[in-house]
């Protein structure tokens, strides 16, 4: 009997050990620092019904600048016979295809091929200006529109806009269906074609799994990651679709796994009360939320 309970004793430890090693290794895949890619002042207030005035963006902006955000959309170039919500001189510039051919055809007009036609054209100037630009795959786990989307498919369009000349590519869940399985397999396909490096991942908290699917994202990685301060956004064109990942949330995840993204947190709060206020809505940060009432 004895035997026997050392024997089992024995097993349960080496069953801990090898618990303690995979959590250990999957620990040590996750990046050291994260470039956390603001897109509330363009995907956060396109989806609001009423139009923001310029000085209340001008001052969102500066906040979260002061924030110590690197990277900050700050609007969008399109119709105003479609978006009116939504400047010149631009450093850098963001082009926006989809691995869905009806969301394509919804959101831009177009076939995906003939999106592509139209993105080469975009791209050559902008290289013949020196102008940085990056690229985004919409839909990339799910469409309003076809339902399940492919990851060949991800991964082909991805391929095309990275060879076209796109610096980076952000793969975006836009009306946040996926979760972290799915997520896992279309980033595994993608990053056969484009280095891990060149993507970022873009998710919306449709269904709560924003932030699931950013960490296995980051586990297997990513470094770059797109949200929005106090979880603003939506699309216009992808129908119950909800906001983008909270980046008070993220900034919240990050500090506590240990990685570094440069961002001062009571800063970013100050920047989503000011935002929240101006716009009368209420904060959907998890993290804002609970800030407040502590």
């Amino acid at each position: 009997m004895m035997a026997t309970m050392r024997g089992s004793m024995r097993q349960r430890l080496v069953g801990l050990a090898s618990v303690r090693a995979v959590s250990t290794s999957s620990v040590s895949t996750f990046p050291k620092r994260v470039k956390i890619v603001e897109v509330g002042p363009r995907d956060g207030l396109q989806n609001e019904k009423s139009i923001v005035p310029t000085p209340v963006k001008i001052r969102m902006i500066d906040m979260l600048s002061e924030a110590g955000l690197p990277v900050i959309e700050a609007t969008s170039f399109v119709s105003p016979k479609w978006v009116p919500q939504v400047a010149a001189g631009a450093k850098e510039v963001s082009i926006f295809g989809a691995a869905s051919e009806l969301f394509t055809k919804k959101n831009i007009n177009c076939s995906i091929d003939e999106s592509l036609q139209r993105f080469d054209q975009i791209l050559k100037a902008a290289q013949a200006a020196g102008i940085p630009v990056r690229g985004y795959v919409s839909c990339v786990l799910g469409c309003p529109y076809e339902g399940k989307i492919s990851p060949a498919k991800v991964a082909e369009v991805s391929k095309k806009m990275y060879s076209m000349g796109c610096y980076e590519i952000s793969l975006g869940d836009t009306i946040g269906v996926g979760t972290p399985g799915i997520m896992k397999d279309m980033l595994s396909a993608v990053m056969h074609e484009v280095p891990v490096a060149a993507l970022a991942v873009h998710c919306h908290d449709t269904y709560g799994q924003a932030l699931a699917n950013t960490l296995m994202a980051l586990q297997m990685g990513v470094s770059v990651v797109d949200s929005s301060v106090a979880g603003l956004g939506g699309c216009p064109y992808a129908q119950g679709a909800s906001g983008n990942l909270a980046t008070e949330d993220l900034v919240y995840m990050l500090e506590g796994l240990g990685i570094h993204t440069g961002v001062n947190f009571q800063k970013l709060l100050e920047a989503g009360t000011f935002i929240c206020q101006a716009l009368n809505r209420k904060t959907s940060s998890k993290v804002a939320q609970a800030t407040c009432k502590l």
